[in-house]
């Protein structure tokens, strides 16, 4: 900083400073200030040095968009105080987190709209914080530093859809905090009164993918502008276009063009513009003549891309999440707000990332350096961005911690820069945007060095620019009230409207080349794309050959009549909104058909619905947070898979992909349906090989296929090592489905054997499952009809023994496609920690596969049989492809028995167990016996105990059903003799109901029994296959039908013979008490 820098900001106008150089014999130079100021005494002391400003954040919470209010979202969002911010874990309603801040913005609620369009607050009491209120607290606040010559730097950050560019630029008549700043800044250069000479330039530029854009220059240049280093300056865009603006006007008209340069852009790369930031840059500078110095300010408004969180579980299986650019900026931004808040708190930093991207390099002044900065956070308060919202609160919080060291930037004016600004000032001395003869400093949009235009020359281009564009304008007004025309529909609301192409009398062709009437750009349209017919006040449109035109989300083919605000999809996702002749229009409400409109009409005509996903509503009404965020999820990835398959195309990489719902109709192993996630299958239609993205995964590899299509748009040479394709994957196994085999009969010690479906993620069959459970002893033998029980407590604390045998796997789907695949099965029992997997079976249709595994629970718990009553064995069946690993697991975790068992249940095993034994030795199988009779002999105490409370109670009830006092006392052989006579009648009496009870067991194990027998004759009835010879196909089927009639037949029996049973028991009891009467 140099000594009129230094003055400046000690704002004064009093003081004297020396300026020395000196020079070591190393030729090495330095410069020394000595400053002098007055005191109140009138003497003169040395300055001070500048101090450091805290970096500023705010956060703003909007209103519940029309998607989330259709789907009943909750709001998870409280502000507090104007300075706190707290969020609610929707899955956890007990667990909060509060954040403190420097502003903290309610725009969720508590707001009307005026008559001029503008969101206001709607009583007094109402705590709404607006646009106005938002330019007051933060814009007034970047002016006021500008007009003291600061740098100063605004930063909007959040998830897509939080309202960063709604409160950076604004829509309609409710102005952002970019327009509102500008306006301001030049009302107030009117409304000085000062000999002062002002001189404002505007550049806006874009950053995608590590490429800077310039916005407002026609101009392409490839690979974008360069990003350049100067010692004095810091890092600059090398040819950045800046304009010089004597008016708001000029500034809005150029914000326009920049908006139109971004949305072409956008659609021609395919960049979505939540994935870019945008920068404008206002270069400020005052001239004070009779004060001999300037002050320079450099204003930076920047929209950061949209900061959505990828899940730790989607990402980081993918080879090639470190390879896109896309997301790079907003991850080393996030670093080097890290390094700087460690800093600021007395951590140890040795390096602060500026270099690692194109953002962090153009915000090295604002973060840390010299600039007075604010950050305004924007989040939704939706209960399905939970997960965003939070990262997006944390990293405020880290935010908040950046300390910059901003000074007043001024400099002195030259003996020739006096006279010419002194000739050039107006008489009056009123302020002016007047011209600067003297070339001023370098712009960060040019080189150092270059030579300068004098300003007079640089308005008078401007002025010029502005005078064609104004023609222009009106010209386009006047087109719009009388042609029928194309509207673009952009993710952005602030890119919706911006394309405007009119459909002119007659025939005129819409598509890529330049030579059509209507150009349009993006993926999937062919040079003649579609023609249209503008007759007698009729359009049409008509597909040109396999062209993708979609008109109200249904696809043509054929010629088409528009209709007055008709949805029109040309390619993969070019969205246009058709406007009809001034004859057809009404008062329509043109805003609610917006992006979000055409994607939920396109899943509708495809048959995706929240019904479809399965939103059960809960007691409240409302639908399930993850259903809702599928089918976001689901609706948001629609218009991304089309593009992907519309790149794989035109590059010829052969691949198809396409949406499918994770545990769409799944449910874990007690039937409660699992949580829905969006997946994305990738089908390579050339070797048929299938792969399954996560939508992270997905994201991901778009962005760098992104990147290889750009090469490919440009001419450049876009084959690429097959490691480093993002088309390509290795080939790995892929899940298929799965069923549920219920494991109640095992509870009784019965034998289940069942053909279950195998539901794929879509709910369909993908094949059928032959599986057998059933108990044994320890040596394998299977248990009879003698060993079932009637209640499974009766197992509790013994030794269960049971086998899982999987026989086959019918009719599979994925075999059916390819007959060179193969399949395996896998399952995972109670707490079983690792899966098992069958071996694999190539090649054949119907595996067969005949593997049995025997379990052993040493000591059957509580748990565990309550485990088997309610829960089912989940199998999956996994897809192998040529070339892909087999899936297993290592058996050397597992406790085993000394025959060799998979033991489960074992939490009470693995308390007796000591360390450095395993289940197989011999001290274990000791510890195990003691543990099994310290647990029989803790169930005799326990039986004791009730018995002793039962003999204290019948004592009691002995003695209180005693006769009353006798007239004499009876005789002590009368006494004895009578308490003698009362106990025979008890035992008789308890004898009597336990042969009443053990009648009833024996009943329905009975039942049991031929259920079990009935069971097993219709499973086999079930497995016989029917003879391939047409001759023996009659007697299969008299078989077959006897079968069946005998089962039946057992069944009825079996039903009449506890009926009666039952009905005997029944007779009994109640003929009991006429027999004691």
């Amino acid at each position: 900083m140099d000594g009129p820098s230094i003055i400046d900001h000690l704002e004064t106008d009093c003081f004297c400073w020396l300026n020395v150089q000196c020079s070591s014999v190393k030729q090495k130079q330095g410069v020394f200030y000595v400053i002098f100021l007055p005191t109140h005494t009138g003497e003169m002391t040395a300055a001070p040095a500048p101090g450091a400003d805290r970096v500023r954040v705010a956060v703003r919470v909007r209103p519940f968009s029309q998607r989330e209010k259709d789907a009943g979202s909750k709001c998870v969002v409280s502000m507090h105080s104007g300075t706190t911010t707290t969020i609610h874990d929707p899955r956890n309603p007990g667990h909060t987190k509060t954040f403190t801040f420097d502003l903290a913005y309610w725009s969720h609620s508590g707001f009307h709209v005026g008559s001029d369009g503008v969101f206001t607050s709607a009583d007094p009491s109402s705590e709404f914080a607006g646009q106005r209120e938002v330019f007051r607290d933060l814009g007034r606040g970047v002016l006021d530093s500008a007009w003291q010559g600061y740098n100063t730097t605004l930063l909007a950050y959040g998830q897509t859809g939080s309202g960063k560019s709604y409160s950076m630029i604004g829509f309609g008549a409710n102005k952002g905090l970019i327009p509102s700043v500008c306006e301001e800044l030049f009302q107030a250069i009117e409304n000085r009164e000062r000999n002062q000479e002002y001189q404002v330039t505007f550049s806006m530029l874009e950053i995608y993918n590590e490429q800077v854009r310039d916005l407002l220059s026609g101009a392409k240049q490839p690979g974008g502008l360069r990003v350049r280093e100067d010692s004095e300056l810091g890092f600059y865009v090398d040819g950045l276009k800046s304009v010089p603006c004597e008016s708001y006007a000029q500034i809005e008209r150029l914000m326009q063009q920049g908006t139109k340069m971004r949305t072409t852009a956008s659609t021609h790369l395919n960049a979505s513009s939540s994935r870019s930031h945008m920068v404008i840059t206002l270069q400020f500078k005052q001239v004070f003549p009779d004060r001999g110095l300037s002050k320079q300010s450099s204003i930076h408004l920047v929209d950061l891309a949209g900061s959505e969180r990828q899940k730790s579980s989607g990402s980081e299986g993918d080879r090639l999440r470190e390879g896109s650019r896309v997301n790079l900026s907003l991850t080393n931004l996030g670093n080097v707000i890290s390094a700087l808040a460690d800093a600021a708190v007395g951590r140890r930093v040795l390096h602060v990332p500026y270099r690692d991207s194109v953002l962090t390099k153009l915000l090295q002044s604002a973060l840390g350096g010299n600039s007075r900065t604010t950050l305004i956070a924007a989040i939704s308060p939706a209960d399905i961005c939970y997960e965003e919202t939070l990262s997006t609160l944390r990293y405020a919080e880290r935010a908040k911690k950046v300390r910059n060291k901003a000074v007043v930037n001024t400099a002195a004016l030259t003996p020739e820069s006096r006279a010419g600004n002194s000739k050039l000032l107006p008489g009056g001395g009123n302020s002016s945007m007047a011209a600067q003869p003297a070339s001023p400093p370098a712009e960060p949009g040019s080189r150092p060095g270059s030579p300068q235009l004098p300003w007079a020359h640089q308005l008078a281009q401007a002025r010029e620019e502005w005078r064609q564009h104004h023609v222009a304008l009106a010209q386009e007004r006047q087109m719009l009230k009388t042609l029928p025309h194309l509207l673009n529909v952009n993710e952005d609301p602030q890119l919706t409207g911006v394309l405007k192409y009119f459909i002119q009398a007659g025939s005129c062709d819409a598509g890529r080349a330049a030579s059509n009437a209507i150009t349009l750009q993006g993926l999937g349209i062919s040079d003649k794309h579609a023609s249209f017919t503008n007759l007698d006040g009729k359009v049409t449109v008509t597909p040109h050959s396999k062209c993708k035109v979609v008109v109200n989300g249904v696809p043509i083919t054929a010629k088409t009549k528009l209709q007055h605000l008709d949805r029109v999809i040309f390619g993969s996702n070019s969205a246009y909104l058709y406007v009809g002749p001034p004859s057809e229009r009404g008062g329509e409400d043109v805003s609610r058909f917006d992006y979000d409109f055409f994607q939920l009409e396109r899943a509708a005509a495809e048959g995706v619905s929240v019904h479809r996903l399965g939103a059960g509503s809960g007691g409240d009404g409302h639908a399930d947070p993850s259903v809702l965020a599928a089918f976001q999820d689901y609706v948001g990835l629609m218009p991304l898979v089309s593009e992907v398959n519309q790149m794989s195309e035109e590059l010829k990489k052969g691949l198809r992909m396409e949406l499918k719902v994770k545990n769409l109709a799944s449910s874990d192993s007690r039937g409660y349906d699992l949580q829905k996630e969006v997946m994305v299958k990738v089908t390579n239609q050339r070797t048929h090989q299938v792969w399954v993205w996560s939508k992270a995964k997905f994201i991901n590899r778009k962005f760098l296929m992104e990147e290889l299509y750009q090469r490919f748009l440009d001419g450049e040479d876009s084959r690429v090592a097959q490691e480093d394709d993002p088309f390509w994957d290795p080939v790995e196994a892929v899940h298929l489905g799965s069923a549920h085999v219920w494991l109640q009969p095992l509870a009784y010690c019965m034998e289940l054997e069942e053909q279950a479906a195998l539901l794929n993620c879509d709910g369909l069959e993908e094949a059928v499952l032959h599986v057998r459970v059933r108990p044994c002893s320890p040596a394998g033998r299977a248990c009879g009809e003698e060993d079932v029980v009637i209640d499974p407590v009766e197992l509790l604390g013994r030794r269960m023994d049971f086998q899982i045998h999987i026989v086959r796997c019918l009719g599979a789907q994925w075999l059916k496609e390819d007959a060179e695949r193969g399949v395996q099965m896998g399952y995972r029992i109670y707490d079983l920690p690792h899966t098992l997997y069958t071996k694999p079976i190539w090649k054949t249709v119907n595996p067969q596969i005949e593997e049995s595994v025997q379990f052993t629970a040493l000591n059957a718990s509580q748990e565990f049989l309550d485990y088997l009553q309610t829960n089912a064995l989940i199998v999956d069946l996994w897809g192998l492809q040529e070339g892909c690993a087999e899936l297993s697991c290592s058996r050397q975790d597992l406790m085993v028995t000394g025959e060799g068992h998979i033991m489960v249940d074992t939490k009470d095993t693995a308390a007796v167990m000591t360390a450095g034994q395993t289940p197989s030795d011999q001290t274990p199988e000791l510890s195990l016996k003691l543990l099994q009779l310290q647990r029989e002999a803790e169930l005799l105490r326990a039986v004791n105990r009730a018995l002793r409370e039962e003999n204290a109670s019948l004592r009691g009830s002995l003695e209180r059903a005693g006769p009353g006092p006798p007239a004499r006392e009876p005789s002590t052989a009368l006494t004895v003799a009578g308490d003698a006579a009362l106990w025979p009648e008890g035992d008789r009496e308890r004898d009597w109901q336990a042969s009443c009870d053990r009648a009833f067991a024996a009943a329905l194990k009975a039942f049991y029994q031929r259920v079990n027998a009935a069971t097993g004759q219709l499973l086999r009835l079930r497995r016989q296959e029917p003879p391939e010879d047409d001759q023996m196909l009659r007697p299969f089927v008299h078989r077959q039908a006897q079968m069946l009639w005998d089962s039946g037949d057992l069944l009825e029996s079996s039903l009449r013979t506890l009926k009666r049973d039952v009905a005997l028991i029944v007779k009994k009891r109640r003929e009991r008490p006429l027999q004691s009467e």
